[in-house]
């Protein structure tokens, strides 16, 4: 996972865009403060705001910091994290995970070791990408893709997989809703633009290794430009916010 480290820094390089993120990470903000309880230590993985450790830190008493990538992990005096390759004894009763989880080589096996570093009766959160993310993008590539060799854009995971997914991980009463965000845009590079400053590019380990031809990304250019109204193009992100608990009693031992 070390391009997706990389296309992070790049992000944060050029000054990460925090739109859709900012906006998945108040929202949990929002439903943590609902729950009538005080939280005593969090985990924040994936941090792309320095800000967001001092906002947490204002309904939770201690917080750490964990991103994939060493500049935003830096930024916000944490460390980095590969969240499918960790392990850590139980000591938080907060997880909170913002747009990280949707890139990792092996979801069910993160999603573990999350809940092992979990206190009993404690709160996992977050949102990540999914479901019908990029409709218009993914249409536009497929188009323009002859031979379909390598794919173009990470796969999605669906709302409905994701609470089993919880289940299975030993998290107990998972919830997962979705939060559909449209956004217009000129045109395609106007959207891979704002995409790479997400660090939310291809990182697949099958994509092609030679970037997209001209031709053909102006074809796909056209073809996005058509989708839209002559000046402009809505694209769709889908946000999946879910939400589980530790079961009350002892921690499980890894297995």
């Amino acid at each position: 996972m070390e391009l997706r480290a990389l296309r992070r820094d790049r992000a944060a390089r050029v000054g990460p865009e925090l739109f859709l993120l900012q906006r998945a990470f108040d929202d949990c903000l929002e439903r943590i403060g609902l729950v009538q309880r005080r939280f005593r230590s969090a985990l924040l993985i994936g941090c792309p705001s320095p800000e967001w450790p001092r906002q947490l830190r204002s309904i939770v008493e201690q917080v750490d910091v964990r991103d994939p990538a060493r500049l935003f992990a830096d930024a916000a005096g944490g460390l980095e994290i590969l969240e499918d390759a960790w392990s850590a004894p139980a000591a938080y009763d907060l997880v909170l995970a913002i747009g990280t989880l949707d890139t990792v080589n092996d979801l069910p096996l993160a999603l573990r070791s999350m809940r092992q570093a979990m206190l009993p009766d404690g709160l996992f959160i977050g949102a990540l990408s999914g479901g019908d993310t990029l409709p218009q993008l993914r249409a536009a590539i497929r188009a323009v893709d002859r031979g379909g060799a390598a794919p173009h854009v990470h796969p999605r995971i669906e709302a409905s997989a994701l609470a089993p997914l919880l289940s299975a991980a030993g998290f107990v009463m998972p919830v997962v809703d979705v939060d559909r965000v449209q956004v217009s845009y000129p045109d395609l590079p106007a959207l891979v633009a704002d995409l790479r400053a997400m660090g939310a590019t291809n990182i697949l380990n099958q994509r092609g290794r030679r970037p997209i031809s001209r031709q053909a990304f102006a074809a796909a250019s056209s073809i996005f430009a058509a989708a839209g109204d002559g000046e402009r193009t809505v694209e769709s992100f889908e946000i999946l916010h879910f939400a589980a608990w530790t079961p009350e009693g002892p921690t499980p031992k890894q297995g």
